[in-house]
This record gives structure tokens, C-alpha cells and sequence, in this order.
């Protein structure tokens, strides 16, 4: 069993410090830094950090592609990646010093064309084996169908794999038609997928619960933010919360979230300490600044704590 992550919308992540923010003035950023990012690239590199090797597959383009891809590379992370012909795209995240408040500007990536998505297609397929662990996290270029990841996982049944899937919107909504391993909405997505403006506690842990019996997913995982997680499972509702931090950065803590469940299912751990490896992995996120993610020494630390 490997695990294969998927990223059709990656990014180069750059982020700066500013110590003031004013409008129509020129402000001075500094501590520059550039990261791969995107849903899958981000948890193979937290897997990484906790010794779990995945495939990292994503398409690329440009010279911000090849950086994405060199970034990667001096992080050991195993790229599989394909050549498209737009350019991947930037985003960019600046911490004002002053307010200590995170401003995060997300940029639009270009269509595909057909024949550069038929050969991530293909490549999907060879990469993903039967009883693999194959991840699809972030959201979708313009101009692909919304019911585009439930085609590829459609594609991928027969392999019985485990499918995991981070996503949000319509596109979630159509990835629910299929019977998935495990999905990690937060409260917001989770009542979008009810068909509701919102749901309380007992409401929640409800539709949570009927997405499990009705075989939507095995694993139902609710991101509370700063209160934490709850889980549901065939056995019932598992609940960790997070302990009180300053937090640096909030990029990247749902992602780290994912790579600390997968941890936890490739150690054949209890749903409750996949939950306590999930949330200790999405709180250690929010110690690193800008896109630097969860640290091995940190998730250490607050596993202690839960």
C-alpha cells in the first residue's frame, strides 16, 4: 500500500512580513519565502516530515512550475508531476506585524487543454495501485467540470482504493456520490453538504453520521478551527479539541490535518488517535509562519497536550 496525493490546482506560495498596512501607500515587505503549496503537495510534504513516503502528482508550467517543482525536490518529496502549457500559478500571504493578522491572496489558474488532461488521467491510473491510499485535496482549475474528481475516482473503483478527499463547493457535493474512505469538511462545508446557511452540534454529529450509514464515507472528519475536530465513524462520534496557541499562519492547517489522519491510518491507529494525529498535526501547522506547514517536533509537542 502507497499513498498517492493529487494536486490539479497547485501553487507557489510566497509569503512577506509588512509592519504596517495602509492604503494607496508603497509598503515595504521582508522575510521573503517561497513554498510549494496546494492541497496534495502540501500533505506529501507533512507525510514526509513524519517518514510516510507518497506520491506527490500534480501537472506543472513555466518557470513557476519548475520552481514548484525544484522546492519539492530539495524537500525530498517524491514528485510525480506532468508538463502543462500555462504557467502554474502564485499565491501570495502577508503577516502584518503590527495587528499580528494573516492577509492570504489566492490567484486563478489557466484551463487545460484536452490532451494534457487525458495524459494526467493516464497518469493517475499507472501511479495508483489496488488497496493504495489515493488523496485528492484542493480545489479545480476554471473550466473543469465540477463532477471532474468523481470521474477520476469512478475510474479508480474497481483498484479498491482507499479514496480520501478534501475539497470544497459543488465539487464536493458531486466527489459524495461516490463511495469514499474518508472526507474532512469543516463546519461550513459540512452544512453546504446538508443543504444548510448552518447546522449546531447535534445537528452536525447527525449528518455526519448519516453520511457513514448511508456509505457515503467511512470516515466523516468535522475541522472545528480553533476548538478542533470531531469524527464519525461506524462505531459513533469521537471528539478531540485543540489546546490554546499563538498562532502564526493558518495556511496549510487543514492540509496538515490530512496528512496527521493518514499518518494514523498507515500506523493502523484507533479513529480516536487518528483524530489526536489529525488535530495535532493541523494546530502544529499554525506554529510555522507563512506556508512552512507542520513540523515533525512540534506535532510531537502537541500530541502531549490532547
Amino acid at each position: 500500500m502507497k499513498v498517492v496525493t493529487l494536486t490539479i490546482n497547485p501553487a507557489l506560495d510566497k509569503s512577506a512580513k509588512i509592519d504596517e498596512m495602509t492604503p494607496f501607500d508603497k509598503l515595504e515587505c521582508y522575510d521573503i519565502t517561497y513554498h510549494p503549496g496546494g492541497g496534495g503537495v502540501n500533505i506529501s510534504r507533512v507525510l514526509h516530515r513524519l517518514a510516510v513516503e507518497s506520491h506527490c502528482l500534480f501537472p506543472y508550467g513555466g518557470k513557476t512550475g519548475e520552481h514548484l517543482v525544484e522546492l519539492l525536490q530539495e524537500q525530498n518529496v517524491q514528485v510525480i508531476s506532468t508538463p502543462i502549457s500555462n504557467l502554474t500559478r502564485e499565491n501570495f500571504a502577508v503577516f502584518n506585524t503590527e495587528t499580528k493578522l494573516q492577509y492570504r491572496f489566492g490567484m486563478p489558474t489557466s484551463p487545460f487543454s484536452e490532451d494534457e488532461l487525458a495524459h494526467l488521467e493516464a497518469l493517475i491510473n499507472v501511479q495508483v495501485a489496488t488497496n493504495d491510499i489515493f488523496v485528492i485535496s484542493g480545489s479545480l482549475p476554471k473550466g473543469l467540470p465540477t463532477d471532474y474528481y468523481s470521474k477520476i475516482i469512478q475510474n479508480l473503483t474497481v483498484k479498491g482504493v482507499k479514496v480520501i478527499v478534501d475539497t470544497s463547493g459543488p465539487v464536493f457535493n458531486e466527489v459524495l456520490k461516490n463511495e469514499l474512505f474518508l472526507i474532512k469538511p469543516n463546519q461550513k462545508e459540512l452544512a453546504r453538504l446538508a443543504g444548510k446557511k448552518s447546522l449546531n452540534k447535534v445537528a452536525q454529529e447527525a449528518f455526519a453520521m448519516q453520511l457513514v450509514t448511508n456509505k457515503t464515507a467511512q470516515y466523516v472528519v468535522v475541522s472545528l478551527g480553533k476548538d478542533g475536530a470531531f469524527m464519525a465513524h461506524k462505531n459513533g462520534i469521537e471528539y478531540v479539541s485543540s489546546p490554546v496557541i499563538s498562532v502564526n499562519s493558518t495556511i496549510g492547517a487543514g492540509d496538515s490535518m490530512v496528512a496527521g489522519l493518514i499518518y494514523a491510518i498507515t500506523q493502523n491507529e484507533t479513529p480516536k488517535n487518528m483524530l489526536r494525529w489529525g488535530v495535532a498535526c493541523g494546530v502544529s501547522a499554525t506554529l510555522s509562519e507563512g506556508s512552512d506547514l507542520a513540523h515533525k517536533e512540534n506535532i510531537e509537542k502537541i500530541l502531549k497536550l490532547l
